[in-house]
């Protein structure tokens, strides 16, 4: 028979972790919710400002309570949102060293609390901090996932859609390596309704300059929305909501997650967003697109980048 109960734990209550939250229970994914914290406080007001909702939800949840790491160890998927907030005026990769020792804190508590389920991570920066957790748990890489670019492609589908005038379920357009500012726009492989985005907008008489514009603006997006209320949360909260459902109810549906790369897109030794299959067992394959020479040399570059960063964050970990 299969399973319709399951459990959910949240390391990391802040704004990203509880719109998470809302998002999932509003969906109904899981029946078992637990939230932990640094300030113990935080979860235990989330909850239950979170349980009040359970009388008139059309799909209510069985119980949500503020909880320790011991409540891992039956818990079916961990999402982790913990970690220093960005800043307006800072990059994701700018916060690696001090979120890098947040994050080996947590790896070490979830290891030892004999969890088995799926890890999903949105800590930023998220490439990086994806790796560290599964370096220092030892968790085989495929129950590891990162948010990846989820969110940057729903960006880039939402203002794309905008600019062809069409709705942003047509479109099929992705953001793939660093969730950052070196993600790359991956052009060759955008649609709208199947039709190839450069037979789209030849019609349309867009030039690929404004279509690199909208590749600004969705990476530039996060810039954006700090400058304006400090902090972005509800994106990334429907995100990760997207890809615990698939994860839960097997769907194995291709995301554009974190996952590891072992020789795919000529790179390796490092989790970045690529499009991978999502089921019960985390991710078990990565698609590998045919890039064009200029799609493949950014994304090279997007790695490059990454690699950097992760030199750091081993550093400061150390």
């Amino acid at each position: 028979m299969k399973k319709t109960s399951n459990k959910i734990v949240l390391i990391g209550a802040g704004a990203v972790g509880t719109s998470f939250m809302y998002s999932a229970i509003n969906q109904g994914i899981a029946s078992d919710y637990v939230l932990i914290d640094a300030f113990p406080q935080a979860a235990e007001g989330n909850a239950l400002d979170l349980a009040d909702t359970i009388a008139v939800l059309p799909n209510p949840f069985t119980s949500i309570k503020a909880g320790d790491y011991s409540d891992c160890a039956d818990a079916d998927v961990i999402v982790i949102t913990a970690g220093l907030p960005q800043k307006e005026g800072e990059t994701r990769l700018d916060m690696v060293a001090a979120n890098a020792v947040i994050m080996k804190t947590i790896a070490l508590e979830v290891k030892k609390s004999g969890f088995k389920g799926i890890s999903i991570i949105a800590s930023n920066p998220v490439d990086v901090l994806t790796l560290i957790y599964q370096e220092v748990t030892g968790f085989d890489q495929h129950k590891v996932i990162g948010s990846g670019t989820t969110l940057d492609s729903s960006r880039l589908r939402r203002l794309l859609a905008e600019k062809l005038s069409v709705g942003p379920e047509s479109v099929d357009a992705f953001l793939a390596g660093e969730h950052g500012d070196s993600s790359v726009a991956v052009w060759s492989h955008a649609s709208v309704m199947g039709q190839p985005i450069s037979k789209y907008i030849a019609d349309k008489k867009i030039t690929q300059a404004e279509l690199d514009k909208i590749r600004d603006e969705a990476v530039n997006m996060a810039y954006k929305i700090i400058s304006l209320k400090r902090a972005t949360f509800y994106g990334i909260g429907v995100c990760l909501t997207r890809i615990v459902k698939a994860v839960l109810r097997n769907e194995r549906a291709t995301l554009m997650v974190g996952a590891k790369l072992n020789g795919e897109y000529g790179n390796k030794d490092l989790f970045t967003g690529v499009p991978a299959i999502i089921g019960e067992n985390g991710w078990s394959s990565i698609i590998e697109w045919d890039l064009n020479d200029f799609e493949q040399a950014q994304f090279n570059k997007s790695c490059e980048t990454l690699s950097t960063s992760i030199t750091k964050a081993r550093e400061a970990i150390k």
